[in-house]
């Protein structure tokens, strides 16, 4: 499971460090994608093939489910870690994502979000005000 906030910076080369608690369960490699409300998405090979496997069984026929697979599956790239723990972030992603030289990684159960500090601040804010409606909607889903 992957949880918790870490700040980390993106060099001049656009390349960015997985934090070393997670590092091995990359070993594979990872996915980076865009993500929602602002972020990218960094899946494990393992999670990504699962998810594009679910993605691929949505209905061709159904414009939100073709957008959806649009959205991922475009933005999709495959990344291997260096010796230091770090991938090239691509300049499109970043752009996408707002992120210039300083990025918060969160773990969020089985995927990391990359978020531009300036947003992730935001939506971090946003969420803690708005807690207790979120609990309470939840609360309605049975979690």
């Amino acid at each position: 499971m992957f949880m918790g906030e870490f700040e980390h910076t993106v060099d001049d080369k656009g390349r960015l460090a997985i934090p070393a608690k997670f590092r091995s369960r990359f070993a594979d490699g990872l996915v980076v994608t865009r993500g929602l409300d602002g972020c990218l998405f960094v899946f494990t090979v393992l999670e990504w093939t699962a998810l594009a496997d679910k993605i691929a069984k949505l209905p061709m026929a159904n414009p939100d489910a073709r957008s959806f697979q649009r959205m991922m599956f475009s933005g999709a790239t495959n990344c291997q870690l260096d010796q230091q723990g770090r991938f090239v972030l691509p300049t499109f992603l970043r752009e996408k994502a707002g992120i210039s030289n300083e990025a918060v990684i969160i773990g969020v159960n089985t995927r990391l979000e990359i978020w531009a500090r300036e947003r992730w601040n935001e939506m971090r804010d946003k969420v803690e005000e708005e807690g207790t409606f979120i609990a309470e909607h939840l609360a309605g889903l049975g979690i």
